[in-house]
């Protein structure tokens, strides 16, 4: 199998981006792949932000994967910085493949240079394959989450 890649994320990239977070059965009732004007504005924000980290895992030239690593400093834990996983897509010929959790190893290693000392993710409630798989990697689900649409 060609050698993997992981690396940030640019425009070229946004429409494989688009497609994976579009992938799903969640994703194809709030993604719209065929506008990609906002997503671009998007990434531009990203960019600018030194505490966005949008890479994609790249596989023979072809955009296999993505994620979005935040990092996020508080007061909370004693002045604690934490980083927070969003955005996790695996191309669906490459589930299976360890490409997840070599993503999620990449977010945790980077997560230890930014000096965090908690990695957090939320997963829709739906979503219990991919519960397994970050129990697996040893995240443990301790909290409820909430959101409010604005």
């Amino acid at each position: 199998m060609p050698e993997l890649t992981i690396r940030p994320a640019t425009a070229a990239d946004v429409p494989a981006i688009v497609a994976m977070l579009a992938d799903d059965p969640l994703g194809a009732t709030r993604e719209s792949p065929d506008d990609l004007a906002p997503y671009l504005a998007a990434l531009k924000r990203l960019t600018d932000d030194p505490n966005q980290h949008l890479v994609v895992a790249v596989r023979a030239d072809l955009v296999v994967g993505t994620l979005q690593l935040t990092i996020v400093p508080g007061l909370s834990r004693k002045g604690a910085t934490r980083s927070i996983i969003e955005g996790v897509r695996v191309h669906a010929e490459e589930r299976g493949s360890g490409l997840g959790t070599r993503f999620i190893e990449w977010a945790v290693e980077k997560s230890r240079g930014e000096n965090c000392s908690l990695v957090q993710l939320t997963s829709d409630v739906t979503r219990t394959d991919a519960h397994r798989f970050y129990e697996r990697l040893g995240f443990t689900a301790s909290h409820v989450g909430f959101k409010l649409q604005l």
